[in-house]
Parts: structure tokens; C-alpha cells; sequence
């Protein structure tokens, strides 16, 4: 098969469309046909060198796909070769085939079409398991979500609209507002001209965001506490902006609030797979009736894959960027 290799690590020329060895599955494992991938921020750190695959995961950059069952691994049931799934993966997904757990299969939701269901795993799995399943946002809520026109932003804007909360979102361009406005955001913040802190304060009337969706880290850290409403819980998932932060805990205790840090390649195999059946029970059902949809940019193809890691640097996108196998 042929797979995105990295030689070295470097720019977008570092990604090298090469022959290697077909994956094969081991126990509880399933062989996926890759009929398309999609480009997320670790796999930019992965190519500069900066963010390895943990143990035993495939050293192909691509943390989700969507595809055909090509074959099935010892000890696997529930699942037919041919069928149609998208797979949250520890890399491996810029490639012809990956071998996925069993617990990390999604069927393709009904409405999406298989290309477009690359764009799915990996940010709706984000998105739930650290606003929904830690953060515990509910209906009458206020999120606060930095980055808001990212594929992690346009999903969780959906997602808490859905639930019924208020949405407010960052963006660097009215042009990105305005499309985070068309997928249900309520208070639009250009964080480039406005404070957000103040924005959510007038916005809530004083009160803050009772969840703050933060992919920026230590730049961001002590402003997105003052930020928070009172019991607000700050949910970190990224460190666009630095690693380490000063933290008011005065600020903190006051709020009686609480800050939590995830990330997900890393985890076991037994927690994604908690996270994708949570994810299949409440979040597939709003993609087959209509009220979620995966927000697509542009698929290129992914022999080119330089091209498409330009784009998400450059950051004029909105959504997911697809690399498209055949």
C-alpha cells in the first residue's frame, strides 16, 4: 500500500507519499480500506517532529478516517467486512489501510456520505467527551469556545446547540463569525479587535461562561478564568498558546470552579472505546436526523498532503480540510 511517510521531520515537503507494508490486524482488531482522512493540528506537531505516535500505534501521521472493512482481526464480532465505518485512530489514517480497535468503529452516520464521514471521529469525540462527559454542559448554559470556525469549533457549536445552551465563540476574521454564526453561535467575539472577557461578561450580564473550550492554553489561561461564571468548568485541549501559565487560585476558589486538561490519542484503547460508544449513543442520532453535519473546507488528494497542511497553517479554513485516498 502507500501511506504519508515522514523521513524527517520539517515543513509540509517533510510529508512523502511512499510504499510500505500493508498493516494486519491483531486481536480485536479490523483492517480498514482508507477512502478518506483528515488533517488535525497533531498532525502538523507530528511532521515537525514535536508529537510522537504513542507505543505501538502506526508512525503514519492521521487520527481519524473513513472507509470499507477489509478484514476482520481474531476475536472481533458485530462487524462485516464491507461495511462502511470512520475509525478514531493513534495515527495511521494518512494511508491506503489502517488497523483500528473494534471499540474505535463508528458506522458511517446516516446522511453523511463516506468522504465527508473522515471529518467525524476525531473532533465529535473531542468535543464530547470533554464538554459533555467532564464539563457536564447543559441545557440554559453558556459555552465559550476559542476557535471557534475549527472542526473542533463547528462541531461543539452544534453539539451545545443541540442540548439547548447559549454558544459564544473566538475568531480571528468576520468571515469566520459569519459562518459560526450560520451553524447556531449566539455571541460572536473577533478576539483580534475585542477583549473576550469583557464580550462574555456583557453578553451574560455579568455572570461568564458556565464552560470554556480552550485549544490556546497557557496564553489564555488566566484570562479564561476570569471568564468563567460562578461553579464554571474550563475544559483545556490544547496549547496553541504555551505550556505553562500563571493561575490565580483565589480567582479559582472564588468561582468555586474547576479547570480539567485532556488529550486523546494517548489514552487506553478501553477509554476510547467508552468515549466512541457515548459518542455513537448520543451524538449519531443528531447526524441522522439533520441537526448536526460535519463542517468540510476542501478535500485534496492525499498523495498531496503538503498542500492540505499548508492550508491549515495558513488558517483561512473553516472546518475540516480532507485528504481524500482514491
Amino acid at each position: 500500500m502507500h501511506a504519508i511517510t515522514i523521513p524527517e521531520p520539517g515543513g509540509p515537503e517533510a510529508l512523502v507519499w511512499d510504499e510500505v507494508p500493508d498493516p494486519v490486524p491483531g486481536e480485536g482488531e479490523v483492517l480498514v480500506e482508507v477512502v478518506a482522512s483528515a488533517v488535525n493540528r497533531a498532525d502538523v506537531l507530528q511532521r515537525q517532529g514535536f508529537y510522537n505516535p504513542p507505543p505501538g500505534a502506526s508512525p503514519y501521521p492521521g487520527l481519524e478516517c473513513s472507509g470499507r472493512i477489509a478484514a476482520l482481526g481474531p476475536g472481533v464480532s458485530g462487524w462485516e467486512v464491507g461495511d462502511e465505518v470512520c475509525a478514531l485512530l493513534a495515527g495511521g489514517g494518512y494511508a491506503e489501510k489502517v488497523a483500528v480497535p473494534a471499540g474505535q468503529l463508528l458506522p458511517v452516520p446516516e446522511g453523511t456520505d463516506l468522504v465527508r464521514a473522515a471529518a467525524l471521529p476525531e473532533v465529535v469525540c473531542t468535543v464530547w467527551s470533554n464538554v459533555f462527559m467532564i464539563s457536564h454542559l447543559r441545557a440554559g448554559e453558556t459555552l465559550l469556545v476559542h476557535g471557534g470556525s475549527s472542526g473542533i469549533g463547528t462541531m461543539a457549536i452544534q453539539l451545545a446547540k443541540a442540548v439547548g445552551a447559549t454558544v459564544a465563540v473566538t475568531a480571528g476574521s468576520a468571515r469566520k463569525l459569519e459562518r459560526c454564526a450560520e451553524l447556531g453561535a449566539d455571541i460572536l467575539i473577533n478576539y483580534r479587535e475585542q477583549d473576550f472577557v469583557a464580550e462574555i461578561k456583557k453578553a451574560t450580564d455579568g455572570a461568564g461562561a458556565d464552560v470554556v473550550l480552550d485549544n490556546m492554553g497557557a496564553k489564555y489561561l488566566d484570562r479564561n478564568v476570569q471568564s468563567l461564571a460562578v461553579n464554571g468548568r474550563l475544559a483545556i485541549i490544547g496549547m496553541q498558546g504555551g505550556v505553562k501559565g500563571e493561575l490565580n487560585i483565589g480567582a479559582l476558589l472564588g468561582k468555586r470552579a474547576a479547570i480539567s486538561a485532556t488529550s486523546l490519542r494517548a489514552r487506553p484503547v478501553g477509554e476510547k472505546a467508552s468515549i466512541v460508544a457515548a459518542v455513537r449513543e448520543h451524538v449519531w442520532p443528531l447526524l441522522a436526523d439533520g441537526h448536526v453535519r460535519p463542517v468540510v473546507d476542501r478535500e485534496v488528494p492525499m498523495s498531496d498532503a503538503a498542500a492540505a497542511h499548508r492550508v491549515v497553517e495558513e488558517s483561512g479554513h473553516v472546518g475540516k480540510v480532507l485528504l481524500v485516498a482514491r
